[in-house]
């Protein structure tokens, strides 16, 4: 397949599960994010000295919120990624969790602050996306900067950290999706119903 063809079938693939995650109802919304932290907590057990990224939901993602509390009450290191305005190529950056915030470009909350972390130093990174497959192939929103922030990890035999995990409802698992050359594998994905072991991750 042609990348042509490649991006032309993804852009579809993102707009019907982004009109069908737009559709989600609010009290569904809440209660599902509620089960995915409970998911996500029972299955890792996070730990005090856990360095954990999480992300500022936008409206239509599956809210975070629940599992930054739960992490925040566990004792972990929070950073919220950041997107590094003065950088070649717009890179993302990880910068610790504050009270202070701002929007970016896109909407979304980031954090204002000095304090950031090499990606590569960080234990656990949960991110959002707009579908999955069993193999770990994530469908982002098509900027990029997740898989150029872990790029490192697609070179890696055997040591694969940070575990990324990403938060999803259950019917953004896709049966298959071809892989980008650029793509960087999930090890596992929580959703309502519990967690997905990614087999390639």
């Amino acid at each position: 397949m042609s990348d042509a063809t490649l991006a032309s079938s993804r852009k579809t693939l993102r707009r019907a599960l982004r009109l069908r995650r737009r559709a989600v109802p609010a009290a569904e919304r809440n209660a599902s994010a509620r089960l995915v932290a409970h998911h996500a907590d029972c299955w890792l057990r996070l730990r005090p000295s856990w360095r954990i990224a999480l992300y500022a939901a936008l409206p239509e993602e599956l809210d975070a919120t629940p599992l930054i509390e739960l992490a925040r009450a566990r004792g972990c290191s929070l950073y919220l990624p950041r997107i590094d305005r003065h950088s070649l190529g717009r890179k993302m950056q990880f910068v610790a969790m504050n009270d202070r915030q701002r929007s970016n470009r896109l909407g979304i909350a980031e954090p204002e602050g000095s304090q950031i972390i090499g990606a590569r130093w960080l234990d656990v990174v949960f991110l959002p996306l707009v579908g999955f497959d069993s193999r770990g192939v994530r469908l982002g929103t098509g900027g990029g900067y997740y898989d150029r922030a872990f790029a490192f990890r697609r070179w890696r035999k055997v040591w694969h950290t940070p575990q990324l995990v990403g938060l999803a409802y259950s019917f953004q698992q896709l049966e298959a999706i071809i892989p980008a050359a650029h793509d960087v594998l999930l090890d596992a994905v929580v959703t309502e119903k519990g967690v997905i072991r990614c087999t390639t991750g």
